[in-house]
């Protein structure tokens, strides 16, 4: 399996993130701009922002929960060379889980959706992650 096929979705993931702290940073400058919102209400960290700049940067922050986890895997799969079609579609499932839970969660947010789609990132994350330590085990083992 070639590297730039592993490491696709890791740059998909990477640009969500990216996208969704430059949708957030300008919203924010819009915001402050306009005075819906005061410096001195969101200096130390307040939550005064508007609903949907809040929207947007918890959508934002959710980018550094779980895919940490599948970044990880991917440099644990690169090194032990055991990325292969398998990982790399499940690799695709979870990031496309990611895009779908981002727009949920930065339109409707109807928070049954979301919870679905994090929910089925979660299980093919699990599933990946089961599948590496197995073959990982394996090799060790030499089954």
């Amino acid at each position: 399996m070639s590297i730039t096929a592993i490491l696709l979705p890791v740059y998909v993931q990477v640009a969500l993130t990216l996208i969704l702290l430059l949708w957030m940073g300008s919203s924010r400058l819009s915001s402050l701009r306009a005075g819906e919102v005061k410096v001195k209400d969101i200096a130390l960290g307040e939550r005064n922002w508007p609903g949907r700049i809040l929207q947007v940067q918890n959508a934002y922050h959710n980018q550094f929960e779980l895919p940490v986890l599948f970044y990880v895997l991917v440099v644990l799969a690169l090194i032990t060379r055991k990325a292969d079609m398998l990982f790399v579609v499940m690799s695709w499932m979870f990031v496309t889980s990611r895009l779908v839970h981002a727009a949920i969660h930065t339109t409707s947010n109807k928070v049954a959706l979301r919870f679905q789609a994090f929910v089925v990132g979660v299980l093919i994350l699990a599933a990946m992650w089961v599948i590496f330590g197995i073959r990982v085990l394996a090799a060790e083992t030499g089954v």
